[in-house]
């Protein structure tokens, strides 16, 4: 399999310690810090790896939401994105394809607020489903995993 990096700098680095659940990220110049709960066995550092994909997903909801309201001058002041993520039976979801075994349920809760109307609502509702993150995480995914040569490891 050939690298990806063509020479480019990855879009994310993060670097931990064999001895630790506890991670730090970089994204561009910022630093982040990601850990397991106590009750993991972590020491509660940071945010763990599901709370910053929930997280993902709440931004470019809101994010989304935000841009098409300022674009079409809806009248709304504030979006806040409310998620859970858990575990569940396949036969216990009516929507899904897969009928058996488990699968991650993500639900997600947005609050509108400001003078928009119903039909503004539901449109902005509309556009929430639409965020990158939401069409990515429920569209095929390739993930393409290999060990770093011994030249570009460091």
């Amino acid at each position: 399999m050939a690298a990806h990096n063509d020479n480019k700098a990855p879009d994310i680095v993060v670097r931990g310690s064999a001895d630790s659940f506890k991670q730090e990220i970089t994204a561009r110049k910022h630093c982040l810090v990601a850990d397991e709960p106590v009750s993991a066995g972590g020491g509660d550092a940071g945010p763990d790896p599901y709370d910053y994909l929930l997280a993902s997903l709440g931004v470019c909801t809101s994010m989304t939401v935000g841009l098409y309201a300022r674009r079409e001058k809806f009248p709304l002041e504030n979006i806040t994105v409310s998620l859970w993520h858990s575990r569940i039976y396949a036969k216990d979801c009516e929507e899904c394809e897969t009928k058996q075994g488990m699968l991650d349920r993500i639900d997600v809760e947005i609050e509108l607020t400001g003078s928009v109307n119903e039909a503004q609502r539901a449109k902005l509702m509309e556009i929430a489903a639409k965020c990158p993150v939401h069409r990515t995480l429920t569209s095929e995914i390739n993930i393409r995993l290999q060990e770093a040569s011994k030249a570009s490891a460091s």
